[in-house]
């Protein structure tokens, strides 16, 4: 039996991540599969229970056990597989994080293989070995193959030192260059990592960026000063902003000693918001140092983000240079399309570092130099970059507008022949 382009399109997402996360891949994953939903696609997801950033699988969900959720009308199918989640991942617990993920989403694959076929299967990494099991389910079930690489992991994990054994990595980037050249298609998030991906491949790699919701993310032109009053500041506070994942690759305990010693410039008050498996350290570090003029606040919901966003007068963007460039921090879509300023760290050479420079649209700076960040935080909140919130909303406006993308990228992929598919 087949189905045929006369159907309704069938999009199979496998991830590891999804909604309700509200940050990293988990929020991108959640929007497209709504997006597909709302553009008259039939969508499967198959993924995890929701723990990141807080790398604990949160409420009501307990993770336990294989969980269907049914949503909107019956359009999106959501496949829930239990997997380790570490309190503290470190590079072997990520390992075995990762593996038991795998190893679960193969039998609800198997599962799947008993259900009406898909004409996109999108594979999203990291985990990158999750191409596998788009593999296999093509084999039975036919379809195209999109492997998204949200983040070079395998070389992650090498520059920061999670695995060091140089026969592990051979393998690795076996396994990986294997499932790439198997793929119908191949995209990524930056045009960086677009020509790392490009490295691995002769096959031609789709970029295809980040987003941000324009409508959701925008400046408030009114209201600042009782927004700061709302989050317990003065009006002439300058806010200093981290929000995001609290982990080892954005380098935040220099947050610690610069708060410490901008601790004389009253009107500067910190704000890290999230969570994260170093979270609890940066909190002893707080406590030791005494800090007033650094608070704590949890990963906000969506529908007071924007509000946040709008009451922050300097947003930081931290890298270690071993990541930089491995990533476009998604993190930055809404704060562009917010208007707000973005203070970030990236080393010359980088896409995020030429793209900030030429567009106009935030400070970029040097990774892991605490002096110049201490600098570069006293400049923002003294000098005038009214033109730089301008530009980062005329970027986000014409480049990274969430419904143009998804189109643009389904229209690509999509085959004008007719896609046979065993039901």
């Amino acid at each position: 039996m087949t189905q045929n382009s006369t159907h309704q399109k069938r999009v199979l997402v496998i991830g590891i991540n999804f909604a309700p996360e509200l940050t990293g891949i988990g929020k991108y994953t959640g929007e497209m599969a709504h997006w597909l939903v709302d553009s008259g696609y039939d969508c499967t997801v198959l993924t995890s229970f929701p723990y990141y950033p807080n790398w604990k699988v949160q409420k009501p969900y307990s993770g336990h056990f294989y969980k269907k959720e049914v949503w909107r009308d019956g359009q999106l199918n959501v496949y829930r597989c239990p997997l380790y989640v570490p309190k503290k991942p470190t590079g072997l617990r990520r390992i075995l994080h990762d593996a038991s993920f795998l190893i679960s989403a193969f039998f609800m694959t198997v599962y799947l293989l008993f259900k009406p076929g898909h004409h996109q299967i999108f594979c999203m990494a990291p985990p990158f070995h999750l191409g596998f099991l788009a593999l296999m389910y093509r084999f039975f079930k036919g379809g195209k193959i999109v492997y998204h690489i949200h983040d070079l992991q395998i070389e992650a994990a090498r520059d920061l030192k999670v695995l060091k054994t140089q026969s592990a990595f051979k393998v690795l980037f076996a396994m990986e260059r294997y499932i790439i050249d198997r793929a119908n298609y191949v995209s990524t998030i930056s045009s960086g990592m677009l020509h790392k991906v490009a490295k691995k491949t002769n096959k031609e790699v789709i970029l295809f960026p980040n987003w941000v919701d324009t409508k959701l993310f925008y400046p408030l032109l009114i209201g600042r000063d009782d927004l700061k009053k709302q989050w317990g500041f003065t009006p002439e506070d300058k806010i200093v902003l981290y929000s995001g994942s609290i982990g080892e690759k954005q380098g935040l305990e220099s947050l610690i000693s610069i708060a410490k010693n901008l601790e004389h410039h009253s009107l500067i008050k910190f704000v890290i918001c999230g969570n994260g498996p170093y979270k609890e350290r940066l909190l002893k570090l707080a406590a030791q140092h005494q800090l007033k003029n650094l608070v704590f606040i949890p990963t906000q919901p969506l529908d007071a983000f924007n509000a946040l966003l709008n009451m922050t007068d300097v947003h930081l963007v931290l890298q270690k240079k071993s990541a930089c460039d491995l990533m476009m921090p998604s993190k930055l879509t809404a704060i562009w399309s917010a208007g707000g300023l973005a203070l970030v760290t990236a080393e010359p050479g980088t896409t995020l570092h030429a793209v900030i420079n030429e567009n106009k649209m935030g400070v970029v700076i040097d990774c892991e130099n605490e002096q110049l960040l201490l600098e570069s935080i006293l400049d923002c909140c003294t000098a005038d970059y009214s033109d730089a919130n301008l530009n980062g909303r005329k970027y986000a406006e014409t480049f990274l507008n969430k419904n143009n993308i998804l189109q643009g990228l389904m229209e690509r992929v999509e085959e004008p022949a007719l896609v046979t598919l065993i039901s």
